[in-house]
């Protein structure tokens, strides 16, 4: 059985440090064997979710078709004050669409959770912030979450991440993923 795993992630900013994180965690999942779908950058600019608004964007239908479908997913957030950006809590704002759906928001996914901060209060904040709302969203934590300090790791203009240990983390996060999907 092929898993799917669709992973949200980054900032308005093409090919963030977070999206790049994102990537990485992504490639760790199809190295696993799964089908991967990002959401990233452009794609995230979503109205504010609106939940007495039944019409959607195409970017608004894209996300909520894509996370109907997957057996996990992947959240990158840039840490933005000491939690997650607005722009991936308003994304995840429309999982709320799928709450008649037989299987509801998150229910008995894995989510793989990564915050990437300048500094590590904020990493971590951030990190715990994405765990949180998972919870919230009857979805599985992987054991490991990524906490990625930009401030001392950085990822090369192809995406590669220039430290061996975060980038072991990361993608060890896609295996987790792929690894509780089938085990669903």
């Amino acid at each position: 059985m092929t898993v799917t795993v669709v992973g949200i992630g980054g900032s308005v900013r093409p090919d963030s440090q977070s999206e790049r994180a994102l990537h990485v965690a992504l490639a760790g999942a199809r190295e696993a064997g799964a089908k991967t779908h990002a959401i990233t950058g452009a794609s995230l600019n979503l109205p504010f979710y609106d939940p007495s608004l039944t019409e959607r964007t195409e970017n608004a239908i894209e996300l909520v078709d894509a996370l109907r479908g997957a057996d996990g997913v992947i959240l990158a957030s840039p840490g933005y004050h000491g939690t997650i950006s607005g722009l991936i809590k308003n994304a995840l704002d429309y999982v709320e669409d799928l709450r008649g759906d037989e299987r509801p928001y998150l229910d008995g996914r894995a989510v793989g959770c990564i915050g990437i901060a300048h500094g590590w209060q904020a990493t971590v904040t951030t990190l715990q912030a994405l765990r949180s709302v998972v919870h919230a969203l009857r979805g599985w934590p992987t054991p490991l979450g990524g906490a990625v300090n930009s401030a001392e790791t950085h990822f090369e203009a192809a995406g590669e991440c220039a430290d061996a240990k975060v980038a072991t983390v990361l993608r060890t996060i896609g295996h987790q993923v792929v690894d509780f999907a089938h085990r669903r």
